[in-house]
């Protein structure tokens, strides 16, 4: 039986996803096989030796000390795509928000409650809010993930000209974006040719800040800008001051500072991009299976610090080996089960950054001993010998 820690309120779809035969949810847990949390912050959180997995149902990891989990052979896994449907609708909600001036609107008419001349005065002052149509702009989609590519196809049934730019887009991605789309080259190219753009990457070190100054000087004049990813990838001066000097008609945002709070060009959202019920329920059951078949079967998906590494299931235990991504490692590993006379009925071996992932279906058990000589090995983090599941 695996023991699974609960740290927020997980919707009871992602629960009911646990099989009750081989999995215990218990929020009380003291040393809990994985951990299934949404926002609780896990920076200050005491790693049990025995935590092998975290299961964040959701998209961003921030509270997640991803690096400390790595070194202690943690696997920290995300749901990347279950919310895509909730966010796309904000996007495509956001599009109109930033051409038709809704918000201002809305402000302005419900400032009109008690006025005797109610038809007289909305008739004479709508013209306040004219906006453009979505119909043949150019929408520029930076990031063609889940949520991208979404948003992406959806927009072409709006009847807007869409480009879209990612140069990490997988295969599996590139299968699912419609064939109107059409690609861009570079950055630059999205912010000369769009009459707005979305942004859906990560946010990491090389993101932060990615739309500055410079990146807005090269946008058309009268730029409408949305951002549904992460607050940090534009910066709030530089996007003020082009709000300000009307090179961004607006600028629509699901992430709340201070600073633009009121500005008139700015819409702010308080991050509703996936906030539904289908959501969270999305979210939810992912992160279950997703820990579920790392916990029993080693298999890795959606993994943020690990390779994706999957396996059919042969022979009578599996050994699962987090190790530095270094040379020989395979080879120290098969010599050990070697030279203990134990057969390898099969094995795969990924690896991504400073790590890797090896898995290995023997057709005996695994002895203490041998076990031990492998977790011996330098540059070895974490070994996990799994029993086949009946």
């Amino acid at each position: 039986m695996y023991t699974v820690k609960t740290l927020n309120q997980i919707s009871p779809a992602g629960l009911r996803a646990f099989d009750p035969a081989h999995f215990v949810l218990d929020d009380g847990a003291e040393r809990p096989d994985a951990l299934l949390c949404r926002s609780a912050d896990l920076h200050q959180y005491p790693f049990d030796p025995c935590l092998a997995a975290i299961g964040r149902a959701g998209a961003g990891v921030n509270n997640i000390p991803v690096e400390e989990c790595s070194r202690r052979g943690i696997a920290v896994f995300n749901t990347p795509g279950a919310n895509a449907g909730a966010v796309k609708e904000m996007v495509l909600c956001a599009l109109l928000l930033a051409s038709r001036k809704i918000p201002a609107a809305l402000a302005w008419v419900q400032g009109l409650k008690g006025e005797t001349d109610l038809q007289k005065r909305v008739e004479a002052g709508k013209k306040a809010f004219i906006g453009p149509e979505l119909g043949g702009k150019t929408l520029g989609v930076i990031g063609m993930g889940a949520i991208g590519i979404q948003v992406a196809n959806t927009a072409r049934h709006l009847g807007m000209e869409v480009i879209g730019y990612d140069p990490y887009m997988s295969v599996e991605a590139a299968w699912k974006v419609s064939r109107q789309i059409a690609h861009a080259a570079s950055l630059e190219e999205v912010y000369q040719k769009s009459d707005y753009i979305t942004l859906h990457v990560p946010y990491t070190a090389d993101t932060k800040g990615m739309v500055d100054a410079a990146a807005l000087a090269q946008m058309k004049d009268g730029v409408r800008l949305l951002n549904f990813a992460r607050g940090e990838l534009v910066e709030t001066p530089a996007l003020l001051a082009a709000v300000e000097g009307g090179k961004v008609a607006c600028y629509v945002t699901d992430f709340a500072q201070e600073e633009l709070l009121g500005v008139e060009g700015v819409v702010v959202l308080p991050h509703l991009g996936a906030s539904t019920p289908e959501s969270e329920d999305n979210c939810a059951v992912m992160a279950a299976r997703e820990l579920m078949d790392y916990l029993e079967n080693g298999n890795i998906k959606n993994a943020v610090n690990l390779p994706t590494c999957r396996m059919a299931r042969s022979g009578r235990v599996r050994v699962c080996v987090i190790h530095r991504n270094i040379p020989a490692m395979i080879t120290q590993i098969s010599s050990a089960l070697s030279g203990a006379g134990l057969n390898i009925e099969n094995l795969v071996n990924k690896s991504r950054g400073e790590y890797a992932y090896t898995m290995l279906d023997l057709a005996d058990e695994l002895p203490e001993p041998v076990e031990g000589a492998i977790r011996a090995i330098e540059g070895v983090v974490r070994v996990r010998v799994l029993p086949r599941c009946e």
